[in-house]
């Protein structure tokens, strides 16, 4: 067996493209007690997930989280599952389709576009494997990931040069590891919450919830919890709110280290119990709905604010496959591809070759 990966049959003079790779988190491929084990098997053995020791985490992961944790989630993911499926992976399928819609238009034939998710179907390796076939001789990264984590972006980064390492002809590769305070992705955010106000009315108080992450992480020197800051300020300045009229927090918290406060949970409680009688709550770092979203926020937490004296928590949905999303998605990619240029089919040059002895 060869040590490196062939190259697909290579033709001299044939055109090439440049692929672009878009890659969100992955999902269980169904809302099962097993299809929920194996996804969390993959995303939790990840170091960049979970900074223990290997051989402690090992023990805590097989011996306790995926003999209870699976049942558990898998009840959560059938509150928000879909006949077509997962959210996350329907609405990243739209992303994936309107990008590459959106450049095609623009430059045609000069971009292939694929979908890949870092612990589930379709895998970051069969996506690159997919753009090589197809002649991508430069790669660009999208890791839809708004604000840098290296519990998230650096993890697609690992796996896409982990794959790497095992090609032959290895493309040139650029990389996006945020986007947080791009103006079109706040515009996109201002745009859909306005919307939302506009069909469903205005809420008392407004809450950006991000992801949380372990303290350390921030300690450590990721810039995450600086991004999201500076997102949810941009967001609630464009939205000509005052400082007693937004709240950042946390959320999706587990374990028992500290992770990045004020959580979310006590935070909407504390919101409840403040008199605030409806709580609108946005998600920025998520591109697309997820179990996070969907039935954390507006199920869970919807909860607890009930619970502390509040009526009403609106969620408002993520930017999913909005126009304004995919457009400006697509303006990211055009920037970070310039100064690539596409060979173009060259009879002449094939000819050049076979005189010299290549088989096309």
């Amino acid at each position: 067996m060869p040590k490196y990966q062939p190259t697909p049959e290579y033709t001299h003079g044939s055109s090439d493209v440049t692929g672009v790779l878009i890659v969100n988190l992955g999902t269980p491929e169904a809302p099962s007690t097993s299809e929920v084990r194996r996804f969390l098997k993959l995303f939790l053995s990840d170091p960049r997930v979970v900074e223990l020791p290997r051989l402690l985490w090992w023990l805590i992961l097989n011996g306790i989280i995926l003999r209870f944790r699976p049942s558990r989630s898998a009840e959560a993911y059938r509150e928000i599952w879909t006949d077509e499926g997962s959210p996350l992976l329907l609405y990243s399928r739209a992303i994936a389709q309107g990008v590459g819609e959106r450049l095609e238009q623009a430059s045609p034939g000069d971009f292939r576009v694929e979908l890949a998710m870092s612990y589930s179907e379709p895998f970051v390796s069969s996506a690159i494997d997919r753009l090589q076939a197809a002649g991508a001789r430069r790669l660009l990264i999208l890791p839809l990931y708004p604000q840098y984590s290296g519990t998230t972006t650096a993890s697609v980064f690992d796996l896409v040069t982990s794959k790497l390492r095992t090609m032959r002809w290895i493309p040139e590769m650029r990389f996006i590891n945020q986007y947080h305070d791009e103006p079109g992705y706040i515009a996109a955010l201002v745009a859909s919450i306005r919307e939302y106000w506009e069909e469903n009315g205005r809420g008392d108080h407004l809450l950006f919830s991000f992801h949380g992450v372990p303290q350390y992480t921030l300690t450590g020197g990721d810039p995450y919890h600086c991004q999201c800051q500076k997102t949810g300020r941009l967001v609630a300045t464009a939205l000509e709110l005052g400082d007693d009229e937004w709240t950042l927090a946390f959320q999706s918290r587990v374990g028992r280290a500290e992770w990045l406060r004020p959580y979310t949970d006590e935070t909407v409680a504390k919101l409840g119990e403040s008199g605030i009688e409806r709580l609108d709550v946005v998600c920025p770092g998520f591109s697309t709905d997820c179990l996070e979203t969907l039935e954390e926020i507006a199920m869970q937490n919807a909860g607890f604010f009930k619970d502390a004296g509040g009526k009403s928590l609106h969620y408002i949905p993520a930017l999913n496959d909005r126009d304004d999303h995919i457009a400006f998605l697509g303006s990211l990619v055009e920037r970070h591809v310039s100064g690539w240029s596409n060979a173009k089919a060259d009879p002449d040059a094939r000819a050049r070759a076979v005189a010299l002895g290549a088989d096309r």
